[in-house]
């Protein structure tokens, strides 16, 4: 629920009120300043350009526009004390406080919508200001953390402020609604939407609805996901790779299972991962036993990439290195807290392994590769189940495919010619978010769609098997260098993806708004 502190008593945000579909509305402000016709509960439309006024033109939300990220961002990272008057912002043009308590509503609810998709912090900020501005809500500090976001407006220094809140309980990833809301932020910025309409639109797409892939899927792309993971690292193709594939799925379809009834009790999200990181070391290690050499080691690496937690590990070092410190900390936290998950579900298991003489050494180095054209096939392949897991829309399956593509293509070249390997899965990463940010850019998308699931074949999921490997068999030292390497690899997944989003906007930067202002824009907000 969202909350509400205005001295005045006004009605707020959080009050009972209309649905956001029974909004009355919309309103345009009156010639000569006055207020917005029927402006006793309505919210009001983009204001109508004056004669001569330069504003951005309609449609440029399309293919081929700058995105509202770029146009945003250097508000978002302008101290509000130094931050300039948006062009047309006049006092008596912006609306009522009732009016504008439901656009700080339709803000929060956008700011919720994308952060608990997965959205970066600073995006989510600058989606609010966008949302505020267009409809003249001006001037206003959206703020994100973790799991809340809040926003407050007070348009001159005589006025009480207005002040809401919403929390973020249950983050959960859904491209396909990041995607939807992405385009809805587009439309408003672009003056396209009234705010009623806005306020229906969001309804629509935020209730409960059908998901873009059926349960049974999802679960078949977990599986897929965990057996081409086999055969990226494994690099084989013989009859005893395919068995090997085939224990690997039925593994990550065991663990994905038994999460799933343990998160119907309402238990953590930590024993979810514990539980589910079990199935997979257990039957390789039960592979290792016998004499078949069926390459138990694989099967356990497969399930690590299955449950590697990329996405907030992304996020977390996008918000990092945006100046959102707090948020990036408590991202990390929860990165922290997954990954002991798994290396508790996964070394309790070896342990039990090791001590019954199963050999669960690895043939090959972490990331080499023995035969590329197999393991290009399966980096896609990965992708693509990582991507359906991420439920990112059909439309955008084969630029990810393509995407994953470049990246592994790029760090198996490095690999070859003898670079350090974090160095090189950093840079195939610049080139993964570089790609990703110009496929965003041509379809006027948000760039995560496109980025996070084809980072899946760069995880260090067989550097972290090496480390848990290395402490399971009394070797702490070359457990801690295995460990750090993969933490290494990660962060360099991370900044390389980051820094190849920064080059695109350097080579298509934005024209932002208009503002009345003799101060520059600043780089950096906190």
């Amino acid at each position: 629920m969202s909350k509400q502190r205005h001295p005045s008593g006004r009605p707020g945000v959080g009050d009972d009120g209309p649905a956001p579909g029974a909004i009355p509305g919309p309103h345009r402000a009156a010639p000569g300043g006055s207020r917005p016709e029927g402006a006793s509960g309505g919210l009001v439309a983009p204001r109508p350009p004056a004669e001569g006024e330069s504003v951005p033109a309609p449609g440029r939300a399309g293919r081929g526009a700058t995105p509202w990220p770029d146009r945003m961002r250097p508000l978002v990272r302008t101290p509000m004390a130094e931050r300039p008057v948006l062009a047309g912002a006049e006092p008596q043009q912006r609306p009522g406080p009732a009016e504008a308590s439901r656009v700080l509503d339709l803000a929060l609810r956008v700011g919720e919508s994308l952060l608990a998709s997965g959205e970066s912090a600073e995006d989510v900020e600058g989606a609010m200001l966008g949302v505020a501005h267009a409809y003249r809500v001006y001037p206003c500090e959206p703020q994100v953390t973790f799991t809340l976001v809040a926003i407050s407006y007070q348009p001159t220094p005589d006025d009480a402020p207005l002040t809401a809140e919403r929390a973020v309980r249950r983050p959960a990833s859904d491209y396909t609604r990041l995607a939807a809301v992405f385009r809805l932020v587009s439309a408003i910025t672009a003056g396209e939407v009234a705010a009623e309409d806005a306020c229906r639109r969001l309804a629509a797409l935020t209730a409960r609805r059908r998901p873009p892939y059926p349960g049974w899927f999802l679960v078949l792309a977990s599986g897929l996901l965990a057996g081409s993971a086999t055969l990226l690292v494994g690099g084989r193709s013989d009859g005893r790779a395919w068995l090997v594939f085939a224990s690997a799925f039925v593994a990550a379809l065991t663990g994905e299972r038994l999460a799933a009834l343990v998160a119907r009790h309402d238990l953590p999200e930590f024993y979810c991962f514990v539980i589910a990181a079990t199935p997979a070391a257990a039957i390789g290690s039960l592979l290792s036993l016998n004499g078949l050499h069926l390459r138990g080691s694989v099967v356990i690496t497969g399930g690590l990439f299955a449950l590697l937690p990329g996405r907030p590990l992304v996020a977390a070092a996008q918000d990092g290195l945006t100046g959102f410190y707090l948020t990036a900390a408590a991202r990390l936290v929860e990165v922290l807290y997954l990954m002991a998950g798994i290396v508790i579900g996964v070394m309790t298991v070896l342990y039990l392994g090791v001590s019954n003489d199963a050999d669960l050494t690895p043939d090959a180095t972490p990331g080499s590769t023995v035969n590329p054209p197999l393991q290009l096939a399966a980096a896609m392949l990965l992708a693509l189940a990582f991507a359906v897991l991420l439920r990112t829309d059909r439309a955008t399956l084969t630029l990810v495919a393509l995407n994953s593509a470049v990246g592994w293509t790029t760090y198996a070249v490095l690999a070859e010619a003898g670079v350090e390997p974090i160095l090189a899965t950093g840079l195939a990463a610049g080139l993964v978010g570089l790609f990703g940010q110009l496929m965003a850019r041509y379809r006027a998308m948000s760039a995560l769609p496109h980025v996070t699931a084809a980072l899946g074949p760069l995880m260090p999921g067989s550097v972290l098997y090496f480390g848990m490997l290395a402490f399971v068999q009394g070797r702490p030292e070359a457990g801690c260098t295995w460990v750090g390497r993969a933490c290494a690899t990660a962060m360099a997944l991370a900044i390389g993806v980051n820094l190849g989003g920064e080059v695109a906007r350097l080579f298509l930067p934005a024209s932002g708004p208009v503002f009345t202002s003799r101060r520059p824009v600043g780089r950096h907000r906190r």
